[in-house]
């Protein structure tokens, strides 16, 4: 059978089989190698999406491929009934490089908010008075797609045919200083909140808008919880996003993400203010400090967190947004350019408004995978790795698409 059929097949076997709440492009990815990756029928892709931020270090890193192999030899489940040594010296080094006293492990972003959910709960039922139980997130947010979590992302798309909603949740503007300062209120027992928003557009929070939270809980006497799902792992060019706002410690801090590498794994950091209130059987995870996983996230843990990766981040990010302005300072397809390091999000501009899908189909055609955030944000999440041979065919590719995509849809 050549590979044009077996795709074909392929593609006709996955729509008859998975339940229809996805709708992947009509590809087969079958292998990867740094920032590209290759269709079954051979053709090549610059990776500007990296499994949603997921590929923080690309595609066959060495260092992850050893760090695997190692572990495979050894022990792949205990369950959290023993102690293994990949979660063990994980959760230290997550301490040791964060605001962290302990570590709580799963198996992905919604879990891991999840846990934060239920912790804020737990909190404030030990410590503050019975009418606070309120958890502010904010709109355009997300935080995953279980039905705490659902209910906690201020996006009504998400809620429909999904009610009832569990109570609990207030919303607040997003970068409002003033709406925030009325949310945290008395009721008020936490705050979640995304340093740049990915899912809803990749909007950065404002300058002194995480610090404002900070204080607006510290006067209700409410944890502050950053969702670092997608901006964690150094995404932005620092370890975490909430590091770009100076002198901010969270009480909670969620990863997932990039933190595996590819891996499933998620993370609940917990800071000195809440550190012993998950008690033995309050909380759980069959699968979570899985050794294969745990074993993984050290080696991302390990490279990411390096200076000279960082400042890779920081200036491969700089060279894209540049490249991008370029683009769209002939081209006008873009009203605005926003993000941190390798986190950027392009919203069309007005003109081009409702054509996002066309936009990612006519980049897919180019050799180049972008994704959409918001309605009609292009997201540019590539591999942290990413080097300036890739970038500048990236950059090339995306050029071309949206050449024939501004001609076209005038």
């Amino acid at each position: 059978m050549d590979t044009n059929t077996l795709s074909h097949n392929l593609i006709m076997t996955g729509q008859a089989c998975f339940t229809p709440n996805y709708q992947p492009q009509g590809i087969v990815l079958e292998r990867g190698l740094g920032a590209q990756v290759w269709d079954l029928e051979g053709r090549a892709y610059i990776d500007f999406g990296a499994g949603i931020a997921v590929s923080a270090l690309g595609h066959q890193d060495p260092d992850l491929i050893a760090a695997l192999q190692a572990q495979l030899t050894k022990i792949w489940h205990t369950s959290n009934l023993y102690y293994t040594e990949p979660a063990i010296r994980l959760a230290a080094e997550l301490v040791q490089t964060s605001f962290a006293e302990r570590v709580f492990f799963c198996n992905s972003g919604a879990e891991a908010n999840e846990a934060a959910i239920k912790l804020a709960r737990r909190y404030a039922s030990e410590h503050l008075a019975p009418e606070q139980r309120q958890i502010v997130t904010f709109l355009g947010g997300f935080h995953g797609r279980t039905l705490a979590t659902v209910t906690a992302t201020a996006q009504p798309k998400y809620h429909s045919g999904f009610e009832p909603l569990p109570g609990g949740f207030r919303y607040c503007a997003f970068n409002d200083f003033a709406a925030a300062e009325r949310a945290i209120d008395g009721q008020a027992c936490a705050v979640l909140v995304e340093p740049i928003q990915g899912e809803g557009g990749i909007v950065p929070a404002q300058p002194g808008f995480l610090q404002h939270l900070r204080e607006c809980c510290d006067r209700v006497g409410a944890l502050l919880m950053v969702d670092e799902i997608q901006s964690g792992m150094g995404r932005t060019g620092r370890l975490f996003a909430h590091e770009w706002e100076s002198g901010l410690t969270p009480d909670v801090m969620t990863l997932a993400k990039g933190l595996g590498g590819g891996m499933p794994i998620g993370a609940m950091l917990v800071g000195s203010k809440a550190a012993e209130i998950l008690k033995l059987g309050s909380h759980g995870s069959t699968f979570g400090g899985n050794p294969l996983a745990c074993a993984v996230a050290r080696a991302v843990l390990r490279k990411v967190n390096d200076p000279h990766m960082l400042q890779h981040i920081r200036y491969q990010g700089e060279q894209l947004r540049l490249a991008l302005e370029s683009i769209n300072a002939e081209l006008g397809v873009f009203q605005t350019i926003r993000g941190q390091g390798l986190m950027l999000g392009a919203q069309l501009a007005k003109t081009y408004h409702g054509q996002i899908a066309r936009l990612l189909e006519y980049c897919r055609h180019q050799g180049v995978l972008v994704l959409q955030a918001g309605t009609d944000v292009v997201r540019l999440v590539p591999p942290l790795t990413i080097n300036s041979s890739e970038l500048t065919m990236g950059i090339e590719r995306l050029d071309q698409a949206l050449r024939v995509f501004a001609v076209e849809t005038r």
